[in-house]
């Protein structure tokens, strides 16, 4: 008896989104796949839901990082929609939502998402001040992402710590505002950074490239009034025909920030 394939396709956010934006893409039929696991960058509502309309499966999302082994937490393989969350954490591991003072935070709080288990690493080779500085004095790894936990313990990113915007004292957080500027159809991707300001410390830029070549800064500017608060509202607007990636797709900010 001839078993069927199974396929796992496992793939960050900007790559879902360039597939199905592929003129071949709905020639493609996907009658195997098992799951899509995401995944290097938080996952957009709009694109998870695209995804599962094209493929007939959800994205699960998942979360990580180098020195975790890369997985730290998951979502369950059951999940048929798209949570907001990253899951839940893997066998042995503690993941705890600390404030800047060291001290757990209050479910739905947000802080910089820690994590221990025996995949975590001990400390960087020949770099004792930078482990100290990565470490809590009892194991956990600081993550530099910023997240919140419900009661359940599914751990929500909010966004990298270093990539929060301080704007006349209000934080926004980047991935908050690319999460609704992709959902204009007229945006095929977007990255949202903070840049020197002197009257509010720092002020929104969002940088797009364009899926409807007619978009404008106006049309923008429109839509943005309409979903964000003032101090959220991106103050500058830029085009670009694409957006600075890594080897796997994730669009780096640091690359778009002035120098």
């Amino acid at each position: 008896m001839k078993h069927p394939k199974i396929h796992i396709f496992p793939a960050v956010n900007t790559l879902f989104n360039a597939l199905m934006n592929h003129p071949q893409f709905n020639e493609v039929k996907l009658p195997e796949l098992l799951a899509t696991v995401g995944g290097g960058m938080a996952v957009q509502r709009v694109v998870a839901e695209k995804w599962k309309k094209f493929t007939g499966k959800p994205i699960i999302e998942g979360y990580g990082l180098t020195e975790t082994s890369p997985v730290a937490c998951v979502n369950l393989a059951l999940n048929q929609d798209y949570t907001g969350n990253v899951g839940l954490p893997v066998s042995s591991t503690e993941v705890v939502i600390l404030g800047d003072d060291g001290i757990e935070v209050p479910f739905g709080s947000p802080g910089e998402i820690c994590i221990r288990g025996p995949q975590v690493m001990t400390g960087y080779w020949n770099k004792p001040e930078e482990t100290a500085k990565a470490l809590t004095s009892d194991g956990y790894f600081k993550s530099g992402d910023i997240g919140i936990m419900d009661e359940k313990g599914f751990t929500k990113i909010i966004d990298r710590k270093k990539d929060m915007i301080l704007v006349s004292g209000f934080n926004v957080y980047p991935n908050e505002l690319e999460d609704i500027i992709a959902t204009h159809p007229g945006v095929l991707e977007c990255a949202v950074i903070g840049v020197p300001d002197e009257n509010s410390g720092e002020a929104v830029k969002v940088f797009i490239v364009k899926k409807d070549p007619l978009l404008t800064e106006q049309i923008i500017s429109e839509f943005c009034k309409e979903n964000f608060t003032n101090y959220k509202r991106p103050r500058y607007i830029e085009f670009r025909t694409e957006l600075p990636k890594s080897n796997v797709g994730k669009i780096l900010r640091r690359h778009l920030r002035p120098n």
